[in-house]
């Protein structure tokens, strides 16, 4: 896999040169393979990571073993917001839903990096608000709006993470992004590719009509990109 530029992660990329320049030598790039588990539940973290073109999911993981996602990251911010808040521990699991890269910065120096870095630090605390409230936009989204809706509003979203119109991401992954059984993934499937706004092979789904899966979604896509528009700005 090639390497990405590094300003493709669009939360370090509204740093200041002089700022981004300081945190640079501290970063390696990172090949994330799907499925590959970054964080388990109430463990230590060892690094946070930026993703470039990978997409990562915060996953609680239920008494019996059933999985929830709870929201999903990708080159829009970075995966470890509990160091910023000074903590070590978060009570859930971060796992590729997406493979590709990332950059990661080992957990210690990104606090210590923190502390030294004011506009660092404000960035990465106006990150958290935002990042709390695209899981509550989720929950609101889970409740109000239709599971086709929901799954065309997360397609988007992988899309931007991504950066290419192809996903590689199965059916399985998909449906417990969108919150539904296998067998109702499978048929919102069905229904966006005889619309002819996605097509779709085994373990792979490609963005036909982006503006029709926009359109074709809920407000939810919108909101969180408003919100994360502003990130840029304190």
């Amino acid at each position: 896999m090639s390497n990405l530029p590094l300003t493709s992660n669009k939360l370090l990329s509204t740093l200041s040169s002089s700022d981004y320049e300081r945190l640079l030598p501290h970063l390696e790039t990172t090949d994330l393979p799907l499925g590959q588990t970054l964080y388990e539940p109430n463990q230590p973290l060892n690094y946070a990571y930026f993703p470039l073109n990978a997409v990562i999911s915060l996953v609680n993981i239920l008494e019996g073993g059933q999985m929830v996602d709870a929201t999903m990251i990708g080159n829009e911010g970075m995966v470890g917001v509990p160091l910023v808040l000074g903590t070590m521990q978060i009570p859930m699991s971060a796992v590729t839903q997406i493979a590709g890269q990332a950059l990661r910065i080992e957990a210690s120096i990104f606090r210590s990096t923190l502390q030294g870095n004011g506009a660092l630090y404000s960035l990465m605390l106006r990150y958290v608000q935002v990042l709390m409230g695209q899981i509550a936009q989720n929950l609101a989204c889970i409740r109000l709006h239709s599971a086709q809706e929901r799954c065309c509003y997360l397609l988007a979203m992988m899309q931007d993470r991504v950066g290419s119109p192809e996903l590689i991401i199965t059916q399985e992954a998909l449906s417990r992004v969108v919150g539904v059984r296998r067998a109702g993934v499978n048929e919102i499937v069905n229904t966006l590719g005889r619309a002819g706004l996605i097509g779709h092979q085994r373990g792979k789904i490609t963005i036909l009509d982006r503006a029709g899966l926009e359109a074709a979604g809920c407000q939810c896509y919108r909101t969180l990109r408003a919100e994360y528009g502003r990130l840029s700005r304190p």
